[in-house]
């Protein structure tokens, strides 16, 4: 089959999002389809809007030649109009591939209620969807009114090189020291770290090491708020910001930390909890969006509700009770090992989009 995917960027952008799209686009291509790649450029919201206006886009999609074309929902600005201009010219389905909704982001009310428009209008312009978790699906159900063909594929949480066996998690948590805290995401407002160092201020000095593994360019503004948060609260000396760690590092950082803390406004799902679990690591996640689909609160990780820094700090002063840590940390790694390989997902994918109703083959 020949597919079509439309994205903001590169695929080789560092986030979730962009991993299950990239990691989706191998397999297919490995099946033996040829995937054209339709790159738009990140541009502010408003700009994207005017994509739609975009004679050149929409030639370039009306005579594309596939069979299928995939969208990333992350470009939805540049699609909610012309998707529309489309289906009335090409005869090949639209499919979203949905992370989560803008509109469900921790916005002022008056922009999460444009966002939600312009997102319900692209949502029903597609003839289907691949969503990464239930949570995400009923958002878009929610907007969309009329059922489409769909298909819910957990991303894997099996990239990263090695794991940990039950044994080498014990040793980790009879280590005498503060609790080694490591955050992994991209430093913007989403992710939630100024909440995390908010509930370190109320923790003992000394009682814990926070590790930061992210961008710190993605959001200028935001890393100097951050900084200076920890110059405010004196935390500067017990947090070590690592930039972004690609594959090996990233797993040599996660294998030398006890506890995973992201606790994000929103995640679609989070990736990066399922990769943690693989490393024995408890996860910290919030309670709004879909992590509660793979974090089982007070088993193998706490879900806390988004800014909640008090119940951020109680979360992690269980933890320094080491018989606790080693519980969860178990039960962490044996909720990694029964969840589906990014293998089985994208082959879930792949059958989802050859048995697609009204392809034109």
């Amino acid at each position: 089959m020949r597919f079509g995917l439309v994205i903001y960027g590169s695929l080789e952008f560092l986030s979730g999002g962009f991993l299950y799209d990239r990691t989706l686009v191998e397999h297919l291509r490995r099946q033996g389809d040829q995937v054209e790649v339709i790159s738009l450029p990140w541009r502010s919201y408003s700009r994207s809007l005017l994509d739609n206006l975009d004679g050149g886009l929409r030639r370039r999609l009306t005579h594309t030649g596939v069979d299928l074309l995939l969208q990333d929902e992350l470009a939805h600005p540049s699609l909610f109009r012309l998707n529309h201009r489309l289906r009335r010219r090409v005869s090949y389905p639209l499919v979203g591939i949905v992370h989560h909704l803008r509109c469900r982001e921790n916005h002022p009310p008056w922009k999460n209620r444009f966002y939600r428009w312009v997102e319900g209008r692209y949502l029903r312009s597609l003839d289907g969807q691949i969503c990464v978790s239930h949570t995400t699906l009923k958002d878009v159900a929610r907007l969309q009114g009329r059922p489409r063909p769909q298909v819910v594929a957990y991303p894997g949480g099996d990239r990263l090189p090695g794991s940990l066996s039950p044994e080498e998690i014990t040793q980790r948590t009879q280590k005498p020291g503060p609790l080694k805290i490591i955050f992994v995401g991209h430093l913007i407002p989403r992710k939630g770290l100024h909440t995390l160092l908010a509930a370190l201020a109320r923790l003992p000095r000394g009682s814990w090491r926070l590790a930061v593994a992210g961008s710190l360019t993605v959001d200028p503004a935001y890393v100097r708020s951050v900084n200076w948060q920890m110059a405010a609260l004196g935390l500067t000396d017990g947090v070590e910001l690592l930039g972004v760690l690609f594959d090996q590092d990233l797993a040599h950082h996660l294998a030398r930390s006890q506890v995973l803390a992201v606790p994000s406004s929103y995640e679609g799902l989070g990736i990066i909890y399922l990769e943690g679990m693989r490393f024995g690591l408890p996860a910290i996640a919030s309670t709004s969006g879909a992590a509660h689909e793979v974090v089982t609160h007070d088993r193998d990780g706490f879900l806390v509700p988004p800014g909640d820094a008090a119940a951020l700090a109680r979360s992690l002063s269980l933890l320094q009770d080491r018989e606790r840590l080693l519980s969860m940390s178990l039960a962490a790694l044996r909720r990694s090992e029964n969840h589906p390989t990014w293998e089985e997902a994208v082959a879930r994918i792949h059958r989802f989009l050859h048995e697609f109703p009204g392809l034109k083959l």
